[in-house]
């Protein structure tokens, strides 16, 4: 029987989404892209490029292997391109990080992890 600390990972926590995303998300350009996007609705490529300080090709890149990890949207308005953050891109990653979180710090309630989750261990009295 599960109790209130179970800890039980469920199907939207898939192993490989999350590492492409993970993957995607594993560089300072990157972080530095999507922390920019965040303070804006939507922005245009350019802005982009001053905010990270790279070349344009390279800002580039790395937005294509954002969108490539569905974590970044992409819309052409002549002659520039918006790009905006798609936050459902990244349930998978944050249902594992708060599965992490969630789970009793070492010392508390010693428990077995399993795939229904946490299931608390018989202590010797």
């Amino acid at each position: 029987m599960l109790d209130r600390n179970t800890v039980a990972l469920t199907p939207a926590i898939e192993a490989d989404q999350i590492a492409v995303i993970a993957k995607a998300m594993a560089h300072p350009a990157r972080v530095r892209i999507i922390a920019f996007l965040l303070s804006k609705p939507g922005c245009i490529g350019g802005d982009i490029v001053e905010q990270v300080g790279l070349a344009q090709s390279t800002v580039s890149e790395h937005l294509r292997i954002l969108k490539d990890a569905g974590i970044v949207q992409g819309a052409i308005d002549y002659p520039r391109v918006c790009y905006s953050l798609d936050p459902s891109a990244l349930a998978p990653i944050r249902a594992l990080i708060e599965a992490i979180a969630a789970r009793p710090p070492q010392g508390e309630e010693p428990c077995c992890f399993t795939p229904q989750g946490c299931i608390p261990k018989e202590t010797d009295q």
